[in-house]
Parts: C-alpha cells; sequence; structure tokens
C-alpha cells in the first residue's frame, strides 16, 4: 500500500496546499487593492499632527459598512465563487480597512500630548464601526432577503 492509499496525513498535505494556493493569491491581490485604496484616502484627506484622524476614522466605518452588506450577500442572499469571500472580505475590505493605523494614531495623539482626543477616537471608532456593520447587515437584509408572508 502506499502513503496516499492509506490516507497518511503526508499524502494529504500536499494536496491541501495545491487548494488554498489559489485562496491565498485572492487574500494577496485583495488586500493590495484595498491597501491601495486606503492609501490614496489618506494622500487625498491628510491627517493633522495631533489632530482627529478624520480619514482613518471614515475609512474604517465606511469599511466595516461595506463589510456588513457583503457578508449578508455571500452568506444569505446569494451563492458566489469560493474565492469571492477571501478576495473581497479579507483582502480588499482587510487592506482597506485600518485598525493596526488606528492604534498608531492612538498613540501618536498620546504623545502629542492630546488624551482627550485619543479617548474620544478610541470610543468613537469602536462605537461608528460596530454600529456601521449593524446599520448595514440590517438594511441589507431588508433589500436583499425575500419577506416572509
Amino acid at each position: 500500500m502506499t502513503a496516499q492509499e492509506t490516507g497518511s496525513a503526508a499524502a494529504v498535505r500536499p494536496a491541501r496546499r495545491r487548494g488554498q494556493a489559489p485562496v491565498v493569491a485572492a487574500v494577496a491581490v485583495g488586500g493590495a487593492i484595498g491597501a491601495t485604496a486606503r492609501y490614496a484616502a489618506s494622500l487625498l484627506w491628510p491627517a493633522h499632527s495631533g489632530g482627529f484622524p478624520w480619514t482613518t476614522f471614515w475609512v474604517n466605518v465606511c469599511g466595516c459598512a461595506v463589510i456588513g452588506v457583503f457578508m449578508v450577500l455571500v452568506t444569505e442572499a446569494r451563492t458566489v465563487h469560493r474565492l469571492v469571500r477571501p478576495l473581497f472580505g479579507t483582502g480588499v475590505l482587510g487592506g482597506f480597512t485600518t485598525f493596526s493605523t488606528y492604534a498608531v494614531d492612538i498613540q501618536q495623539l498620546l504623545d502629542h500630548g492630546r488624551p482627550g482626543t485619543a479617548l474620544a477616537y478610541l470610543g468613537a471608532t469602536l462605537l461608528a464601526a460596530l454600529t456601521a456593520v449593524w446599520l448595514a447587515v440590517t438594511a441589507a437584509r431588508r433589500v436583499l432577503l425575500p419577506r416572509p408572508r
């Protein structure tokens, strides 16, 4: 008997890796697109040192709203290709939203002696992002899903 006939883990691993390559590529391509869009937003609307980081705030809030609509589309409303979710959800939207920059912005506000602004940004971003997801999911369900009669 060969390893493949017995179903050993060594025989299964290479097949699984080959099956994941398209997913990894989709995430990478989507991430590049999303990160480029976020960078473009930061060039169009640069933040002022020590001021409220409005660009990062709105990128995260808008990205969370799009994530809410997207998740209703791909989990409840439509059947999509297996690479759509990793490409757009994890890749594009994961690259576009930037909670790591959010953390850096908070640290920079603190470094500039703006603890009140840092605290307001911390709370406002979390509240606005969660509210955006909830509103987007609710609206998407009402618009996209059939109503029971």
